[in-house]
């Protein structure tokens, strides 16, 4: 089917001597929460910067502003790892950005107003089912909203972001997907400003749909990957054996009904697509839970297939913290600070994250985590605050200063903050199958009595300190100014560790794992588990090397998403703006390089003016689609300021007229499609 076309609003404006101006466009590939904010963006910051007639097309065959992830297409027990108060996608006063502020309601203030009558269109035009208006009614600021509710916001946000544009904007939504770029005439001159002034490139889209555009901007989220290193292996494995293995993948959209009833399944990985699988393999197969003497218990449906669970910490991330502050109020960072990044630029030049930069982050982390329990809890310290901060301003993170000061200082040795502790709880112990077990288990009630009892909001200091400092790293330092090995050591060990720690799961997701365990439907690997294959029988191998226990199964499942970036990316698009030497993967990580202000790198280096990517698998810092309000956070500054720097460069083209569309020679054209068909499914 040919893409949608939804024209929304279009008015010509004239140009000057009364000549007509010609229409800029941009083309949006991907329509999810972070093409709904830039759409967002660019209304606001589009009376001060551009006065032309602009044409935007969202190209994405998932619903605008909810996307593939959020799309109300999908089971209705997954949910966000975020409350309902904790949500919003509008960049509010507290945004330090260039443009203007756009106030709106987070997503419980937004289920409020559609009840009430003052959302009158926040149903949007399909209206809801039963289950959606039950969550309407029960939705309450410290809820965890399901993803299907989320779609609803974000698509009324988008459209309430296409109903307030300009005159001179028309928005066009394709239901469709970006297979190729057709850069202009002035292609081989892309790295001067000369290049768009030949007119607009040329997107080609899966239907053979073609767009014209001044500007593109990449918004794809997390793509497919082409099976690479041990999946591959894997892969192999399963076909030769007939075994079932289930790559990584958004859980949602796998076909679990390969994991029979009854069987034994290998499961690789403890994060958050875990919990998915856990919530659609057995709850989402009929199972139920129920309260009983005081704790949760699991009701099978007999429909389950019992999984064995392991990781590299061994332990899933930790739960979501309820409860406020107790004590002083969050501040800014006070050692990951510009002075300080700039003079260890000026003494090493790249920085090496480790030496220079972790140190810094961790004492930010401590310092909120440590005001939050002397200010909070005073009476689990000694000698009082004021002393102990100016003390502890003066001490390295790595010194026997500082750790001699927190023992004087913090009695209890469970209220002392050590990171690589809480990185990997049960390293260093040795255990038999059942005691790693055991071990797994009490590490997620002790979790859950620490975060969600409400009597220890140190912890939430903790959890706040973190991400000021992740969102202060990607606006200090440049990706470029790390050494190669720091940047793949912030895209992989950094990320991971910030997840684990601030991004796990609601704590009810923890407490249904433990009574599917107690019910012998999940069991724990244990840590430092690397999985395997047995040729002679044909079966996936789990093993952790702290108990030496190997277990055998006949399925495995990666429990993750794919890696993002442009090596081994699936994706036609990406594959081939990479063989146009349009774009270039990071040799450290594989991200597709993009500079501070988002433009793709070619492969000779230089950014291309007119190719924009933001989000998941670029080198630029990933700041999620969405954040708190009132929390100046990363997302919203970052989106302000790509918005104004494409609405910048439209106005600074010349009014050439557009050239006509490109040749396709019939074996190139062929290509793209049998690509994006391939992709596609």
């Amino acid at each position: 089917m040919r893409g949608q076309h939804t024209p929304v609003r279009h008015t010509r404006l004239q140009g000057r001597a009364g000549t007509t101006a010609r229409e800029k466009s941009i083309v949006l590939a991907g329509g999810g929460p972070r093409a709904a904010m830039l759409l967002e963006r660019l209304s606001a910051n589009r009376p001060a910067l551009f006065s032309g007639p602009l044409r935007i097309h969202v190209v994405d065959p998932f619903p605008p502003g909810a996307g593939r992830i959020w799309r109300r297409d999908q089971s209705p027990l997954l949910k966000l790892n975020s409350r309902a108060a904790d949500v919003t996608v509008f960049t509010d006063s507290s945004v330090e950005c260039a443009g203007p502020a756009v106030e709106g309601p987070s997503l419980v203030e937004w289920a409020a107003g559609v009840l009430d009558g003052s959302i009158p269109d926040g149903r949007g035009p399909h209206g809801t089912d039963a289950d959606l208006e039950a969550q309407l009614r029960d939705l309450r600021p410290e809820s965890f909203p399901t993803r299907r509710l989320q779609s609803l916001y974000l698509e009324w946000f988008y459209r309430s972001t296409v109903a307030a544009l300009g005159p001179g904007t028309t928005v066009e939504v394709h239901a469709d997907t970006v297979v190729a770029v057709e850069p202009n005439g002035a292609a081989e001159t892309h790295g001067s400003a000369e290049a768009n002034d030949a007119g607009p490139h040329h997107v080609r889209l899966a239907t053979g749909v073609l767009l014209p555009a001044d500007a593109i901007v990449l918004a794809l989220g997390h793509t497919e990957a082409a099976p690479s290193g041990g999946s591959a292996g894997f892969a192999d494995f399963a076909a030769r054996h007939g075994a079932v293995h289930v790559p990584p993948a958004y859980t949602n959209d796998v076909d679990l009904s390969v994991l029979a009833p009854g069987s034994d399944v290998l499961v690789s990985g403890l994060g958050l697509a875990f919990i998915d699988l856990m919530v659609l393999l057995f709850e989402g197969r009929g199972g139920s839970f129920r309260e009983s003497s005081g704790r949760l218990e699991y009701v099978p449906s007999g429909r389950e297939p019992r999984l064995w669970v392991g990781s590299r910490r061994g332990v899933p991330y930790r739960s979501k913290i309820r409860g406020d502050l107790r004590g002083a109020a969050p501040a800014s960072p006070l050692f990951l600070t510009p002075a300080a990044v700039a003079a260890l630029v000026e003494r090493h030049g790249r920085l090496d994250f480790r030496r220079d930069l972790w140190p810094l982050m961790a004492k930010d982390a401590a310092y909120a985590y440590y005001r939050e329990l002397f200010t909070g809890h005073p009476g689990r310290t000694e000698h009082g605050w004021e002393r102990f901060s100016a003390r502890f301003a003066d001490v390295d993170w790595y010194s026997p200063e500082r750790e001699a000061l927190v023992a004087q200082s913090v009695p209890d040795p469970a209220d002392r903050l050590d990171f690589e502790a809480l990185d990997f709880p049960l390293a260093g112990r040795r255990f038999d199958a059942a005691g790693a077990e055991a071990a797994v288990a009490a590490h997620i009630e002790d979790d859950l009595a620490l975060r969600d009892g409400g009597e220890n909001s140190e912890t939430l200091g903790l959890f706040l300190g973190l991400l000021s400092v992740y969102f202060e790293l990607g606006r200090l330092v440049p990706p470029e100014a790390l050494t190669d090995e720091s940047r793949s050591l912030v895209a992989g060990w950094w990320h991971g560790f910030f997840s684990y720690v601030d991004s796990g799961p609601p704590a009810h997701r923890l407490r249904e794992l433990l009574a599917l365990h107690r019910a012998g439907m999940v069991r724990f690997l244990g840590p430092g588990t690397t999985f395997g294959t047995n040729e002679a029988d044909g079966t996936f191998v789990g093993v952790s090397d702290a108990s030496g226990h190997a277990v055998a199964a006949r399925s495995l499942v990666e429990a993750r998403l794919p890696e993002a970036g442009l090596a081994g990316s699936a994706n036609p698009l990406l594959r081939s703006l990479a063989a146009a030497g349009l774009a270039v993967a990071d040799h450290a990580d594989g991200r597709l390089v993009v500079d501070p202000e988002n433009r793709v790198l070619d492969a000779a280096g230089r950014p291309v003016p007119w190719l924009h990517a933001v989000g998941a698998g670029t080198t630029g810092w990933g700041s999620g689609a969405f954040a708190r309000p009132r929390s100046n956070a990363a997302p919203f500054r970052h989106t302000d300021a790509l918005a104004r720097t494409l609405l910048s460069s439209l106005a600074a083209l010349r009014d050439a007229p557009a050239p006509a569309s490109p040749t396709y020679s019939r074996t190139r054209l062929q290509a793209d499609l049998a690509a994006a068909h391939s992709y596609l499914g």
